[in-house]
């Protein structure tokens, strides 16, 4: 009896972890839809009134709100363990995370940039810095954390992207990207401006932390490569890394390990000075 004692005692820290998950509705104005949204919160917010910095998570193509919660739960741990806020909102199942230029209904930067941050800074206590906010993202998430960190970087201090599609001209025919900006021939401006590989090279108005990564066996392992030669001749501060693995929740379980202890890092950093 005293052994099994011991031993609850010795195993109380794992289980110490208490993060709670708000699922929330979030109006659009610009969309003039309501969307799904999920919250985690770490133990420590219950407990105390400070405010929390907050990272911003999006999900990939054919994904919804719930997928991280869902497929990676350990992400309460990692929200418990570097003490802030976890956002993980809706961005429609191929939005791209961009206004589209021809279909004026899926106006997502919007949505992710303003309207979701706007209501999580009125609802949770969240400090109201732009170097307490990130965000990053898998695949299509990961291609809209870098577009919209670099376009308002007034509002985020860090970005990341796992596995993201950089630059979207290599799979026009694929992912409903041709929906959201036309063909390629009508409207080829838009795959230079929408794409990331194009985005970047309008530096960011404020510097950005920058992490991204992706496995060598992706499909979009080449335009990530791309992108990080193309930051490195811009000059712009980035740490990329290249590891075993596909396009595959195996891989993002892994790798968001790393995003979020860079992001912790960051806030650290940037908000103790």
């Amino acid at each position: 009896m005293r052994v099994l004692s011991v031993l609850i005692f010795l195993l109380l820290p794992a289980f110490s972890f208490a993060a709670t998950v708000d699922t929330v509705n979030i109006y659009s104005e610009a969309m003039h839809i309501t969307k799904k949204c999920v919250v985690i919160k770490p133990d420590g917010y219950k407990k105390k009134s400070e405010a929390f910095p907050a990272v911003y998570l999006l999900h990939g193509y054919a994904g919804a709100y719930s997928d991280w919660i869902k497929k990676v739960p350990a992400i309460k741990n990692y929200a418990d363990e570097y003490h802030f806020l976890i956002v993980c909102p809706d961005g429609d199942f191929s939005s791209w995370y961009f206004d589209s230029p021809v279909d004026s209904s899926m106006k997502y930067e919007t949505y992710i940039s303003k309207e979701v941050p706007a209501f999580i800074d009125a609802h949770y206590r969240t400090v109201r810095q732009r170097n307490a906010r990130a965000i990053t993202g898998l695949s299509m998430g990961g291609h809209g954390a870098f577009f919209i960190a670099f376009r308002h970087s007034d509002f985020f201090g860090a970005c990341g992207s796992m596995s993201g599609g950089m630059d979207l001209k290599a799979v026009s025919t694929r992912f409903d990207i041709s929906k959201r900006l036309g063909d390629t021939l009508n409207h080829a401006e838009n795959w230079l401006k929408y794409s990331v590989i194009g985005v970047v090279e309008n530096k960011p108005s404020e510097p950005l932390a920058i992490t991204f990564d992706c496995g060598v066996d992706d499909f979009f392992h080449e335009g990530n490569k791309e992108l990080h030669e193309e930051l490195l001749q811009l000059k712009i501060p980035h740490d990329y890394t290249e590891r075993p693995g596909n396009h595959s929740w195996d891989y993002w379980a892994n790798s968001i390990q790393y995003h979020l202890l860079f992001f912790k890092k960051y806030f650290d950093r940037s908000l103790n000075k």
